[in-house]
């Protein structure tokens, strides 16, 4: 291998290592150099034990000497920081020592998702960079829409994305406090009981007509607020004065209680009043001394209203930031259409491949790790993005490339005999990269099962390679024979035409089924040490891609695709 190709190895080695705190990944390197000089793909096999000992070397130095090497070998590959540019929770200008609280409020209504984990994260981390507390607080005072199953669900869930809340609270369990300041507000005339009809208050909301109601004195408006409690559904609700001819419809005396006569998973029958989604979640950041929250765009209208409700509550405002909602190409997100898709078996459940519900992305063995990383990586931006699952995957496969042992998984196998092939012990590693993780061995004669893909690509006279293995061609113009060329990786790489895996044919191969994300099922035979895989163990099947092991059947296992 010449120098000028090592000295490729070392400054993406650098670069990799100086954006991942001073550990190179090895896989990523090589990605990176085969990226720039497709040539190299002949060799691909040195340039991987190259970059493995130089990997080693560059992850010895330490931060400071990347950084400076870097400097000085390929200065363009540094990251551009913005002058002054501290996190990306800079433009907040949180002071040296300043109180943070900050609070994530899911409703336990149905699962949670990519978008939900942004939320939660983006919270969380800035809490924890400050010193601060984060509250997870579910937002439960819709007992229509609240499930029981729900709140362990979403601890679960967030709990496997590496989450600690300092304080988990309920906002049922504040209902007396919640009444409390809806009558502060009445006997302060910032509210009033209206028994208008819902379509005469949807009308007057939106031509800006001022209820009759609202001139009730507040020992009037208390009179019916208390009578709520013995009245049905739609007959009195509670309002609040806001801006009737507010540009912002959402000010435009918005109900803040109503009755709703459902039982509730935690409080049973024991209220009926329940306060609207913009008043609880106001007043629950007051009680809780929420300082900071970041949210997404979904929000920002209502943001205006919820300040007014703290100012009329009489706390300090907490300061609320939104961002960007970004939408991954083609994944369905809205809890409505996931539920009615589940109940006509159009997805398969909530964990659904096809999904980004946390869920489903641990199931198919996405790493807490890489969901950080990516979410982070999308920033606090106000603008819409649309991300594609390959913009996710890249953080994923790199924390996979490493952790994954290398094994062959056959699809759709097709039998051929290569003749004159040597009877030998081809032995192959673990993983590339770690040695120390140990071999796998196979018998081989003049039997091997190939997949059928790469069977119809065969060309007459062109030499392919068994991985590790053997070389061979195919005899021209005589369909199906096959003929033993050498052993010799060298003299593949002069002559040949592709690189395959396989499987010898042997009586102890895994019977394999792979769940694709298109629900499409892949079945094959894979070599027999998958058999000692433990349920949840992630691998990389050879030329196919990243699978968790998802159950063991009695004659099959069933694994899930992660990605390629």
């Amino acid at each position: 291998m010449d120098e000028n190709t090592k000295e490729m190895i070392r400054k993406y080695a650098l670069q990799n290592a100086v954006k991942y705190k001073g550990k190179a990944n090895p896989g990523a390197v090589i990605g990176k150099v085969l990226a720039e000089n497709s040539e190299l793909r002949e060799i691909a096999q040195e340039i991987g034990k190259e970059a493995a000992k130089i990997v080693a070397e560059v992850n010895k130095l330490g931060i400071r000497k990347q950084e400076s090497q870097l400097q000085k070998f390929a200065p363009e590959l540094l990251e551009k920081k913005e002058p002054g540019e501290k996190d990306i929770f800079g433009f907040l200008g949180i002071r040296e020592g300043q109180k943070v609280v900050t609070a994530f409020p899911p409703e336990p209504s149905k699962y949670p998702h990519i978008g939900h984990a942004k939320a939660i994260i983006m919270n969380y981390e800035l809490a924890k960079r400050h010193n601060g507390d984060f509250i997870l607080r579910f937002e439960d005072t819709n007992p229509e829409l609240a499930e029981e199953e729900f709140y362990k669900i979403h601890m679960d869930n967030y709990s496997w994305l590496g989450i600690k809340p300092d304080k988990v609270d309920y906002a049922s369990d504040h209902m007396g406090e919640l009444y409390q300041y809806a009558e502060k507000m009445i006997n302060e005339n910032h509210a009033y009981s209206c028994m208008c009809r819902q379509e005469t208050i949807k009308e007057n909301r939106a031509s800006g007509t001022e209820c009759e109601h609202r001139y009730h004195q507040p020992d009037k408006n208390m009179q019916l607020w208390q009578q709520m409690t013995k009245s049905k559904a739609g007959k009195i609700v509670l309002r609040l004065k806001g801006h009737m001819q507010s540009q912002n419809t959402v000010l435009r005396d918005p109900v803040i209680f109503r009755v709703i006569d459902e039982p509730h998973p935690r409080q049973k029958k024991k209220y009926k009043v329940w306060p609207t989604y913009d008043f609880e979640n106001a007043v629950m950041d007051g009680i809780e001394g929420v300082t900071h929250r970041l949210r997404s765009k979904e929000f920002e209208l209502r943001n205006e209203l919820q300040r007014l409700i703290q100012t009329m509550a009489g706390f300090k405002e907490t300061q609320i930031y939104e961002f960007a909602r970004f939408n991954l190409e083609g994944v369905e997100s809205s809890g409505r259409i996931i539920r009615e898709k589940v109940q006509k078996k159009q997805l398969i459940g909530w964990d659904d491949p096809s999904l980004t519900t946390l869920v489903a992305l641990r199931r198919r063995g996405f790493l807490p790790e890489a969901i950080k990383e990516f979410v982070l990586s999308t920033g606090l931006t106000k603008t819409e993005a649309i991300l594609t699952w390959d913009d996710f995957i890249v953080h994923n496969r790199r924390l996979l490339d490493s952790k994954c042992n290398r094994y062959f998984f056959v699809e759709n196998p097709k039998e051929i005999k290569i003749e004159n092939a040597p009877e030998q012990i081809s032995e192959l590693k673990l993983h590339p990269d770690y040695s120390e993780r140990g071999t796998r061995k196979f018998k081989t004669k003049d039997k091997f099962y190939v997949a059928e893909k790469d069977l119809k690509e065969f060309r007459d006279g062109k030499l392919i390679r068994l991985m590790d293995c053997i070389n061979f061609k195919k005899a021209k113009g005589k369909f199906g024979k096959f003929v033993f060329d050498s052993k010799e990786y060298e003299n593949y790489k002069k002559h040949g035409d592709k690189i395959i895996h396989w499987l010898p044919v042997q009586k102890d191969l895994a019977k394999i089924e792979v769940l694709m994300p298109d629900k499409r099922i892949a079945k094959g035979l894979a070599e027999p040490m998958v058999k000692n895989l433990k349920v949840q163990d992630i691998v990389q099947f050879a030329r196919f891609g990243f699978c968790k092991l998802d159950k063991k059947e009695k004659n099959k296992l069933v694994f899930w695709y992660t990605h390629g």
